[in-house]
């Protein structure tokens, strides 16, 4: 039986030009349900999640995100935050977009992480109260090309995994 969790790990590629098409509903709940049942530290869950779809708010976020302008062609875009406060924050939100990133190219739904803090223009574009950091937005959609599934640049697996030991070979 194939292991369709490794598969998408193995397959998915960042998507950054997206089809006029919208994602179904169902799909983008599912997509966020991902996010919240994602672990927590302590089971704190500092996470706010701000599913933005309006094409205005799309293109807004598009020009607010240096790292993320075709986030205004995406079919919707979910803006990530956690609670500033929280000293796990920042590792929870992105195990939960990670999670959101993987439940979507599932549906065949491609993505990309855009930002990576300092994100203050977004949360007040949003309306997320000023206790919470953005930490990054994410823009969804089907992919407009072709995209090769698996086609991935890695360095070999001996080059960065070690066995008990830093410099002991894995796997051999």
């Amino acid at each position: 039986m194939a292991n369709q969790v490794f598969e998408a790990v193995r397959t998915v590629l960042a998507i950054r030009a997206y089809q006029d098409r919208p994602v179904p509903d169902e799909v983008i709940t599912r997509i966020v349900e991902a996010g919240r049942l994602s672990a927590s530290s302590l089971n704190l869950q500092p996470w706010h999640f701000v599913v933005v779809r309006d094409r205005e708010g799309l293109r807004a976020l598009g020009r607010l995100v240096s790292t993320g302008p075709y986030t205004a062609q995406a079919a919707f875009a979910i803006v990530a935050a956690y609670e500033r406060s929280s000293p796990y924050g920042v590792s929870d939100v992105s195990r939960a977009i990670q999670t959101m990133i993987l439940t979507a190219w599932a549906e065949g739904v491609g993505s990309n992480w855009t930002g990576f803090g300092g994100l203050e223009e977004v949360r007040e574009h949003v309306g997320l109260d000023p206790r919470y950091e953005v930490l990054a937005v994410v823009p969804f959609g089907y992919p407009a090309g072709r995209v090769g599934l698996g086609r991935k640049n890695r360095r070999p697996i001996g080059e960065v995994v070690s066995a008990e030991r830093a410099g002991t070979p894995f796997g051999e």
